[in-house]
């Protein structure tokens, strides 16, 4: 699943996010807001026809949030129910688009429970998003069509519970969902929804060799005058580079590699 949305439902993702954050300003419980509307996304994925009620537009919108408070009513929080209740009053360009901004929308709330740890809340999930990539066994036991999703889900507490955030384990939790292609495209996504909620971007760094603090500083200061916004830094250490820098921030590639250099080499000499 992709937040790339057109006509009216991409109206419908600005004003809900909008309405998310004002209402998560004044004091929301951001983590029970985010498990809420996952929940709810899921329900409207796994139930066709309720999708398609909550979605006609030939529906009166009062009967579309009657309908929804009878069935979430006293089993969400107050804010979350308030926010499906906007969502089903609006136009949706397709019907599908009502779980996938919901799902969002809930991303987003738990990304902003983390609070001022918005910073380590990135760093984790890079983290964990490595070890997922870099251990065949994890990754296989992860996206193990053979296993529950409950089972999948102790797998992820055991690993994180006690060592990460509470924002973390969530969002790994909800990546084995299955509405990403892989845990792997979950997790990279969750990454640039922490870093968009706090205005920021994020950038790739692959390096020989760990980056000392100082270093770390420098980059960033570096590509936060460069684009003119704050960027958050995923350090990859990857010995195939050899020596130098690579960085990748959305579809600029900025290539310094001892690696790179060689190949551009080799391909002279060849040529």
């Amino acid at each position: 699943m992709t937040i790339a949305l057109r006509g009216a439902s991409a109206d419908a993702l600005a004003a809900l996010t909008s309405e998310l954050e004002s209402r998560l300003g004044g004091g929301a419980d951001a983590s029970r807001i985010g498990d809420d509307l996952f929940t709810v996304s899921e329900l409207l994925r796994s139930e066709p026809g309720l999708r398609r009620v909550a979605t006609d537009v030939s529906v009166d919108a009062t009967a579309k949030a009657g309908l929804v408070t009878e069935i979430f009513g006293g089993k969400v929080d107050e804010v979350s129910l308030d926010i499906l209740t906007s969502a089903v009053g609006r136009r949706w360009t397709v019907s599908r688009n009502l779980g996938d901004v919901l799902e969002h929308l809930s991303e987003v709330a738990i990304v902003r429970s983390a609070g001022d740890d918005s910073g380590r809340l990135a760093d984790e999930l890079h983290s964990y998003a490595q070890a997922v990539n870099d251990n065949p066994s994890l990754r296989d036991a992860l996206s193990d069509p053979v296993r529950s999703v409950d089972d999948k889900a102790a797998l992820v507490r055991g690993l994180l519970e006690g060592k990460a955030l509470p924002a973390t384990i969530t969002l790994a939790r909800q990546a084995l969902a299955g509405t990403y292609r892989t845990v792997a495209v979950a997790l990279a996504t969750y990454q640039q929804v922490a870093a968009q909620v706090h205005g920021e971007r994020v950038a790739t760094v692959r390096v020989a060799h760990p980056l000392a603090d100082a270093e770390r500083q420098r980059l960033s200061d570096a590509l936060s005058r460069q684009y003119d916004r704050p960027i958050h830094l995923n350090v990859v250490v990857d010995p195939d580079v050899i020596g130098g820098i690579r960085v990748e921030i959305g579809d600029d590639v900025i290539d310094g590699t001892v690696s790179n250099r060689l190949d551009d080499a080799r391909r002279k000499l060849a040529g």
